[in-house]
Formats: C-alpha cells, sequence, structure tokens
C-alpha cells in the first residue's frame, strides 16, 4: 500500500520568513560567527552577540550586511545576573520580533572535580545554564507568535564521554547536560506553537586560524587519530547542522540532541 502522508495536527501555518530576525549568542568568532554567516539572507535581521570581542563581532556583521542582510552588534557579559533578559528585551526592542534564538556563548573549565571549586562550578551554570534560561523565558512570547520559532543551544561532547588522559571538564560538562535537559523542557512548552527547540553538541572543532588553543598541534593530532572520520570537526560542519534546524523543513524535529563529532561518542 503506498505511503499517505497524514495532515499535521497543527493548523497549516504560512512560513513567510521575510524579516526574519536571529539572535545568535557568541558569534565574534568560530562556531558562533560560522552560524551566522550560513544564515545570511537578504532582508534577514541579526542580533550579534559578544561579551568583549568587538573587533570579531563586526567582521561577523559586515559579512551579514554584505550578504544582504542587517545586523547589529550586542555587547553583554552572560555571567551577570538578568543579562540574558535584558539582551533578549534589546533585541526586541531594536528590530521588532525574535524568531530564532542560537544559544552559542559559552566558555570552558578545563578543571576535574577534586580541582574545582564552588565559585568556578557558579560560573559554568550561571553563564551556560542560567543565561539560556533567561534568554529563552524572555523570547518565550516572540517564539511562541513565530511563524517557524527556532531555538537551537550549542552543547558539548564533554557532558557525553569522560576519559582520563582528555581534560576533565567537570564543571563544563555539567552546566551542559543540564543545558541539554533545559532545551528538552523548553521544546515541550514550545511544541503546540510549532516551534522547535533543539540542541547541537560538538565535538573536537578545529580552532580558527590564530585563535587561542590550550592544545599544541602535536596533541590536537592525536586527539582526531580517536575519531573514527580521522579528522576534526570545522565550525562549518556544526554550522550546516544549525542552519537546517533553523529551516522550515526541519520543522518536526524537536527536543532532540544531536552530535556533530564524526563518530566520537558512538
Amino acid at each position: 500500500m503506498p505511503f499517505r502522508p497524514g495532515r499535521s495536527a497543527l493548523p497549516d501555518r504560512p512560513h513567510d520568513l521575510t524579516g526574519r530576525t536571529y539572535l545568535i549568542t557568541g558569534a565574534a568568532s568560530g562556531i558562533g560567527a560560522e552560524i551566522a554567516r550560513g544564515l545570511a539572507a537578504p532582508g534577514a535581521c541579526f542580533a550579534i552577540h559578544t561579551r568583549s570581542n568587538r573587533d570579531g563581532a563586526e567582521e561577523t556583521i559586515a559579512a551579514l550586511r554584505a550578504a544582504g542582510a542587517k545586523a547589529a552588534l550586542f555587547l553583554t557579559d552572560l555571567a551577570e545576573a538578568d543579562a540574558g533578559r535584558h539582551l533578549v528585551d534589546s533585541v526586541q526592542a531594536r528590530f521588532g520580533r525574535l524568531d530564532v534564538l542560537v544559544s552559542n556563548a559559552g566558555f570552558a573549565d578545563r578543571r576535574g572535580f577534586d580541582e574545582l571549586d564552588t565559585a568556578g562550578f557558579e560560573k559554568s551554570a550561571s553563564v551556560i545554564q542560567r543565561a539560556f534560561f533567561e534568554m529563552a523565558s524572555a523570547a518565550l512570547p516572540a517564539l511562541c507568535a513565530a511563524p517557524a520559532g527556532r531555538v537551537v543551544a550549542i552543547g558539548s561532547f564533554v557532558a557525553k564521554r569522560f576519559q582520563p588522559h582528555a581534560g576533565k571538564f567537570a564543571a563544563s560538562a555539567a552546566a551542559k547536560a543540564g543545558l541539554e535537559a533545559l532545551v528538552k523542557a523548553l521544546a515541550m512548552r514550545l511544541a503546540p506553537h510549532g516551534a522547535t527547540a533543539n540542541c547541537v553538541i560538538p565535538g573536537y572543532i578545529r580552532k580558527q586560524a590564530g585563535a587561542h588553543s590550550a592544545l599544541t598541534p602535536e596533541a590536537w593530532q592525536k586527539l582526531a587519530a580517536e575519531i573514527p572520520l580521522q579528522r576534526l570537526g570545522t565550525p562549518q560542519d556544526v554550522a550546516a547542522l544549525v542552519g537546517f534546524l533553523c529551516s522550515p523543513a526541519a520543522g518536526y524535529i524537536t527536543a532532540q540532541s544531536i552530535m556533530v563529532d564524526g563518530g566520537l561518542t558512538a
């Protein structure tokens, strides 16, 4: 019997993406900047966030404007209380809407469990979990009203893979694992409105030229040998998946944690 696709349980909603507004945190370099470039389109609006890398953010903005998009810079330290809410409020005041939230900003604490102190644990939780919760809470009405509301949070494989010879990342792993849970909870809240929320989890990603790295080239080479695909990932690898999840074509994918790691955590 031939397959006959059924009708969605949700009413048909036109996907008019003209003037779609994106907020991308940590978009001054690396994965965040590549996500922004991948989503660039004439008429789209971008809120490009960074904590302090103004020069990098301005480069991202220049690339977006060259592609016909509108873009504005937002400098915010997401470790501060209520900074996430203030950021979302500022973006909506500037552009009048918010359709897509990409939560990419974060940092890595390489300390193991017995090396970690309370202040370090709380900093990871604040920047990674609390900031996401604040942004998503403030953006909730706009995301529910958007014709194709999307949330994508960038997780980390350190919450999935624990190896004695690798960086231990106790606080980062805990914070990123909690982030995945928050994304799933948010997805349930958004689902009745046809909006989605997913977590993209990169593996080892190659640093862009000139970027600081805690590892030597030799150490990176050894790590690449552990990956089934035998290479480090690139920011473009991650951005390609984020771009798809932000599109109307991914409207039936939600509450998922999707690895982009070359098979590392298989």
